[in-house]
């Protein structure tokens, strides 16, 4: 296992903690895990502690499985409460998205860090088109469509988000925006969406990260660091309900943008890597 100085992390510790209050606000604004944030953000952090290119990506998104389980949980009890979330669409859902998960999770077993960039890049690049594009008229019907298309959405989703750490938030949103369904009842469901892809899909990184155990940092449990959830799950669930809360208040055009502007510079920073 790698060794790091104590004032190094120290250091470190800190940025996490901070981290965790802008992912908690951001699960909460957007009913995602928070998962955009925290894998670059962790991606950046592993690279300066020295953890081998061959599993730094891979450490990153499950750790952040991990983080965003109760990131995913207080965002979906906050919209819960406000009697917004469709658990009609969260129950025909339930099934797929597992099965996508688990199937993210083999893929994460055998893939190398170039597939998980390029799944990160591909569909982050997707959702900063639609976010940029300000069109709210893009629309595939004006109702959700039947329980088999839903459940090929799901698969999809639940596999998408297991291979870029993220609770699959975006896309939902996406799907329901297709579909002609208001953005708060998007934000919603979503959260409870990342409750389903956060518990299976961070177990799946720990199993998956077992045989790289001496290339791993310490406090590391398979692919999922400990110190990294630590650090950020408790203040990014605390900071959750506050984002749900200002969800319904504020103004959505201006943090769509913000929300862009952050995941094109993830997606540039990634490229870099991938292409140098």
């Amino acid at each position: 296992m790698i060794d790091i100085p104590l004032g190094e992390l120290a250091a470190l510790s800190a940025a996490l903690l901070a981290a965790g209050i802008v992912t908690g606000l951001m699960a909460g604004l957007f009913g995602v895990g928070g998962g955009a944030v925290i894998v670059p953000v962790l991606y950046q952090v592993f690279q300066m502690m020295g953890v081998p290119e061959e599993v730094r990506m891979h450490l990153a998104v499950g750790s952040s499985l991990a983080i965003i389980i109760p990131t995913s949980i207080q965002s979906f009890r906050s919209h819960y409460a406000k009697g917004a979330v469709r658990m009609d669409v969260l129950k025909v859902w339930a099934v797929p998205v597992v099965a996508g998960v688990m199937a993210g999770g083999v893929v994460a077993a055998h893939a190398p860090a170039l597939v998980l960039k390029l799944v990160f890049v591909v569909v982050a690049t997707t959702i900063v088109i639609k976010t940029f594009s300000g069109r709210d008229d893009w629309r595939l019907a004006d109702d959700l469509p039947g329980r088999r298309t839903l459940g090929f959405y799901g698969f999809g989703i639940g596999l998408a988000s297991t291979l870029m750490g993220v609770g699959g938030g975006a896309m939902a949103n996406m799907v329901f925006a297709l579909y002609n369904r208001s953005i708060h009842s998007a934000v919603a469901t979503s959260s409870g969406l990342g409750v389903l892809i956060s518990l299976p899909g961070a177990l799946g990184y720990v199993i998956a990260g077992w045989p790289k155990m001496a290339m791993l940092p310490p406090f590391s449990l398979g692919y999922v660091s400990l110190i990294g959830a630590a650090m950020i799950a408790p203040t990014a669930a605390l900071a959750a309900p506050y984002g749900a809360r200002l969800a319904h208040r504020l103004p959505r055009r201006k943090l769509e943008i913000a929300f862009g502007v952050f995941l094109t510079v993830v997606c540039l920073r990634f490229l870099a890597d991938i292409l140098l």
